[in-house]
């Protein structure tokens, strides 16, 4: 019995390792629409994040199914209770791509983001991109360690996001109000994929060890 409870556990974490994988592609497709005015890749983003939803109701029937049937304790109940955690958290960075796609979209046949701040906004989506793929790993590989590499991401994407508004703020800023609302929703948007990425990676540290993972 207690095999096939963690075959089954085992089969709802490999479905938020493929969750997180679906994220990614949404982050690096609303990236590409949002720096090219790509109205069609912008609406698969937005399509595709019906099956990101399907997936998450999937795997929350499957881990209470587990909790209603196993009554698991101690760390099987903590594997089970972070699973649902984690993929409400998947959702969300889902969600916020979709966000950026709809950036994207609502500027065609223009680009939204200007040229002068558009290597801070792609290094920004490259940095979420990087974190998404590394708790894809994080995740299939209970990886308690893994989090400690996304510090430092977290930190670089914080400190684009303050040159992003400072550039906003400025009295030289050329492009007016509607560029600067859409790009101090962007940045929230790209930082917000980070920290769910660093709160999803740090949910496998408190899975594996049942200890929080220390904050920095």
């Amino acid at each position: 019995m207690r095999k096939a409870f963690h075959d089954e556990l085992e089969t709802v974490y490999s479905d938020l390792s493929a969750i997180c994988g679906q994220v990614k592609v949404s982050v690096e497709r609303a990236t590409q629409a949002l720096l090219t005015g790509d109205a069609a890749l912008a609406e698969q983003v937005i399509s595709a994040d019906a099956e990101i939803d399907h997936q998450r109701e999937l795997v929350e029937e499957h881990a209470f199914a587990l909790l209603s049937l196993q009554a698991p304790v101690a760390g099987d109940l903590r594997m089970v209770v972070a699973a649902l955690r984690m993929v409400s958290e998947l959702e969300r960075m889902g969600d916020l791509s979709v966000h950026v796609a709809k950036i994207a979209r609502l500027r065609v046949p223009e680009v939204a983001v200007p040229v002068d701040v558009r290597p801070t906004v792609a290094r920004m989506a490259q940095i979420a991109e990087y974190m998404v793929d590394k708790v894809v790993r994080i995740i299939a590989d209970r990886d308690s360690a893994g989090p400690e590499e996304l510090h430092a991401q977290e930190e670089e994407m914080d400190r684009l996001r303050r040159s992003l508004f400072t550039a906003m703020l400025g009295d030289d800023w050329p492009h007016g109000v509607e560029a600067a609302v859409d790009l101090a929703l962007l940045g929230r948007y790209y930082e917000r994929i980070a920290d769910h990425a660093l709160s999803v990676a740090n949910r496998i540290v408190f899975v594996v060890t049942g200890e929080a993972a220390v904050a920095h």
